[in-house]
C-alpha cells in the first residue's frame, strides 16, 4: 500500500485541489488519511480505483 500526497493526486486525476475537496465532501472521491497535525495523503490504490470507475462509467454509455 502506497500513500501519495495532494500534488500527485492532482497530477494523476487532472482535478484541482478545490474540486478534490468538494468531491470528498460530497462523498464522490476517496477520503484522505491524516498523517499528523497538518499532513494528509491518499491511498494510491483508492485513487486508481476511482479512476477505473470513471472509465467503466464512460464505457457503459
Amino acid at each position: 500500500m502506497k500513500l501519495i500526497k495532494l500534488k500527485e493526486v492532482i497530477e494523476i486525476t487532472c482535478l484541482t485541489k478545490a474540486t478534490i475537496y468538494r468531491m470528498i465532501a460530497a462523498g464522490k472521491f476517496p477520503k484522505q488519511v491524516s498523517l499528523g497535525d497538518r499532513a494528509v495523503a491518499w491511498i494510491e490504490s483508492e485513487i486508481e480505483g476511482w479512476i477505473n470507475e470513471r472509465i467503466v462509467e464512460r464505457d457503459a454509455l
